[in-house]
This record gives structure tokens, sequence and C-alpha cells, in this order.
């Protein structure tokens, strides 16, 4: 049997890339019945005659989100916006928490640098930046960041997450021009992104990683975390009750 990567699910299909080739395969009844397979599951296959593949074995995981619904992730992509459209800070703060409940390392990415004036200061990211958390800005227009934004999703699975029009899409395709993943506009009346991404899809990415292109989304389903457990998933509120 060979051992892959589940990176697309579509029309009753798991795709699975097993390290040379992606694989159109189904899932035996057991397998099913167990537990629902999610992009990012990491499987072993039976290769049929066509070609195609059966799903014999899924491997235990390390995690699960569940929206976006990704299995396995290493590291959650935070895409926000300087502007067009304007960060939703409560939004980055939840996503914060529920990549920590999830054991995903959180890389705060903000996007479109290129609509900000030389020298402009950005008190909501110098905040970010100084509570201690991984914060890359970028520009997928002129190329700022996304060297960096390479090395930080080399060699793990990433999901990337955050509000539609913030630019995931158009990272993605500064990243890796083949991908040609169609990017948003904001729309003028609601001053969001409107979204373009419809599916979720596990993409390889030629410097190595995976990278899950997300369908956006402006709410986000939290698990149930207690008020006294949230110190945890913020550095500088943990530094504080652990002093």
């Amino acid at each position: 049997m060979l051992e892959g990567v589940i990176t697309r699910i579509l029309g009753g299909y798991f795709y699975v890339h097993d390290g040379a080739n992606v694989r159109p395969c189904v899932a035996r009844g057991r397998i099913k019945s167990r537990e629902r397979l999610l992009v990012g599951d990491r499987v072993r296959i039976g290769v049929l005659p066509d070609g195609k593949g059966v799903i014999e074995e899924a491997l235990p995981r390390k995690n699960r989100l569940v929206r976006p619904p990704v299995a396995n992730v290493e590291q959650a992509v935070l895409v926000f916006a300087f502007r067009e459209p304007p960060p939703d800070l409560m939004l980055l703060d939840r996503l914060l928490v529920l990549a920590g409940d999830a054991g995903v390392s959180p890389l705060i990415c903000v996007n479109k640098a290129d609509l900000v004036a030389d020298g402009e200061e950005c008190a909501w990211l110098s905040a970010y930046n100084r509570a201690g958390y991984r914060v890359l800005v970028t520009s997928a227009t002129t190329g700022l960041g996304t060297a960096k934004l390479a090395e930080a999703l080399a060699g793990r699975i990433s999901v990337l997450a955050g509000p539609s029009g913030s630019g995931k899409s158009s990272l993605l395709n500064a990243l890796e021009p083949g991908l040609r993943l169609r990017a948003g506009e904001v729309s003028p009346r609601s001053g969001r992104g409107r979204h373009t991404t419809r599916e979720v899809t596990l993409l390889e990415l030629p410097g190595g990683g995976w990278v899950a292109d997300t369908p956006g989304f402006s709410a986000l389903d939290l698990p149930r975390i207690e008020a006294r457990e949230l110190a945890a998933f913020f550095p500088e509120m943990a530094a504080l009750a652990n002093a």
C-alpha cells in the first residue's frame, strides 16, 4: 500500500497525493463509518488497475480544525489586510484562540502593505508584535515579505484563514503563479471581500510544505472555553498569569 495525504474532497472522491501522483480514491465502508475524512488526513491506499485508489486505513491525526475542516495542521497563517477591507481585530482574536486551542502555531500575516504610506504607523500591529506573536508584513502586489512567507510555510502543513478580500489567494499566486487561484475584490457596498475560494484544497508549494486555501468567512465557531482558560491563549495574559 501507498501512504499519502488527502488534498481535496470533491464529487465523492478523496484526492490523495502519494508522493508522486494525485489519485482519486474512494474509502472503504469501515473507514467512512468511523470518522469523517478531512483534507489533511494521512491515509494508506491500495491502487486499482485503472490508477485510482481505495483508502484502506486512516492514520492517527495530530489535530483537527472544525472550521475550516482540515486535519494535521501545524501552522495557521491568519491573513488580514491593512485596509480594503479594514482589519477585524475581534475576528483575529477569535482565530488566535482557535489556533491555540487546536495546538496550532499562529502567524499573523498583514497584507496589502502597498496601501500604507511610507512612515505610517499601525498601532494595532505594533500591539500584537509586542504581545509576542509572530507578525509578517506582506504585499502580494509588490512581493514584499513573500520570500519570508515561503520560508515560514516550508516543510509543514499550514492553513490560511481570514476574511475574504484580505489577499489569501493573491499571496498564494505570488508564491506559485502556476496555481492561478482566483483573487477576490472588495465589495464597494459592504466594504468586505467577496468569496473566491469555494472549497478547502491542500496545495503543494514548490519550496516544500502544504497550505490549505480555505473559503473566506467573517464568523467562527469557537470551542467551549471557560473565561479563566482564555489567558493561556494570549501570550501577554499568560505571562501575567504566570508571574
